[in-house]
């Protein structure tokens, strides 16, 4: 079994910084991908960013310029730093990974930027 754990939310105030971090634990012979998605109140989940293994990224055309992944290979960590933090980014930040050819989540951690 595979697990995500994902820590580094938390409130801050626009203008502001945060870095998520997501750890892979377990069984784990081959990671694929390691990302993120968001989900704010009454909108679907959506792509962030994400990390191929291989050693491409993919961001939101949104977010890029404020927000970076990057990793590190051997924790199995993946991370999102997070800059000049808007309101509208505030969202449950889920990890995502496809680890052992099969898709694993995290329990999510909340972002809030208060205005």
């Amino acid at each position: 079994q595979v697990q995500l754990a994902e820590s580094g939310g938390g409130l801050v105030q626009a203008g502001g910084s945060l870095r998520l971090s997501c750890v892979a634990s377990g069984n784990i012979f081959n990671i694929g991908r390691m990302g993120w998605y968001r989900q704010a109140p009454g909108k679907q989940r959506e792509l962030v960013a994400v990390y191929n293994w291989a050693g491409s990224t993919v961001y939101a055309e949104s977010l890029k310029g404020r927000f970076t992944i990057s990793r590190d290979n051997a924790k199995k960590t993946v991370y999102l730093q997070m800059n000049s933090l808007v309101p509208e980014d505030t969202a449950v930040y889920y990890c995502n990974a496809l680890i052992n050819v099969h898709d694993y989540w995290g329990q999510g951690t909340q972002v809030t930027v208060s205005s």
